[in-house]
């Protein structure tokens, strides 16, 4: 069975009378008289009442019509399907993100995508830097969304973007600036307030950049670097800081975040910064990526 013989089935029916129906078609009444007994035998149903005098439909051919004109309609869409899916405009796209994108790039851009092509279905999932790298060379994933990495380890089959960069700032227990500890107000903290307090963060195996943007800031003052409680989400570690278990360095961005018993400071002196970018694999000719790429740029 194909799709002529489907048409040729949708024209008898229609116009019942073999004659007039193969004008339809412009073509002659033998064969297609023919495609339609050829399509009973295929089917192993009786489509047709045929007598010397008049054509109609048996019950299943009534009901079979409406089928049959449901897949012409939609093969006669798959044209124009194909070209709307090599320009972006219909499919998937897979996204990955770290949590911290969630509170500063992602709603944006996910937004800005879905207004310009709501017919791309966006497949989210969030995993850490290290993870996403690995997805997206073993083509699960499309692009990730991760905290700059070393340009110089990543791989050549990959391409990366920087979309944001921005100060790290404290997160603190409010608790701490109610109780006047020292080093701590509302507005400010010193550095070596934050270099004597607890210190919560990512493990380095979870988030090696991000890790060593926080020991470093600690060796540029000249102090040692204890990591006292470790968490693998940030909203994890926003948590503990606001459950009293000691302070956290940030993306500002996390400011958005708000969490009863967690205040957000900055840091008094020169911060340091985090990036986060866009990375995927060169070779990935998806449309629906490059249309995300052109929304990112």
């Amino acid at each position: 069975m194909d799709l002529r013989q489907l048409r040729h089935f949708v024209s008898v029916a229609e116009e019942l009378h073999f004659g007039r129906a193969a004008e339809r078609l412009g073509m002659t009444q033998p064969p297609l008289s023919q495609s339609i007994q050829s399509l009973e035998s295929e089917l192993g149903v009786q489509l047709f009442v045929r007598t010397k005098r008049s054509v109609a439909l048996t019950p299943v051919g009534q009901e079979w019509l409406a089928h049959a004109r449901a897949v012409l309609d939609k093969a006669a869409g798959l044209p124009e399907t194909a070209r709307r899916l090599s320009r972006g405009e219909l499919g998937s796209l897979r996204l990955a993100f770290v949590s911290t994108a969630d509170y500063s790039v992602l709603p944006g851009m996910v937004s800005r995508f879905r207004q310009s092509f709501p017919q791309v279905a966006v497949l989210l999932r969030e995993a850490t830097s290290d993870i996403q790298i690995e997805a997206v060379l073993n083509d699960e994933i499309d692009a990730g969304m991760i905290i700059a990495p070393d340009r110089k380890a990543l791989q050549a089959t990959l391409n990366y973007r920087p979309l944001l960069r921005e100060p790290l700032v404290a997160a603190v227990p409010e608790a701490w600036i109610a109780a006047h500890r020292p080093g701590f107000t509302a507005e400010t903290l010193r550095a070596e307030a934050i270099m004597a307090a607890p210190l919560i963060l990512f493990p380095r195996h979870i988030a090696p950049a991000f890790h060593d943007i926080v020991s470093g800031y600690f060796a540029e003052h000249g102090a040692p670097f204890a990591v006292h409680q470790e968490a693998i989400q940030m909203q994890t570690i926003i948590g503990l800081v606001a459950a009293g278990m000691g302070i956290a360095l940030v993306p500002q961005s996390m400011t958005n975040l708000r969490r009863r018993g967690a205040h957000y400071l900055p840091l008094q002196d020169s911060a340091p910064e985090i990036e986060t970018g866009l990375v995927w694999r060169a070779a990935n000719s998806s449309p629906t990526l490059q249309r995300f790429l052109e929304i990112a740029s």
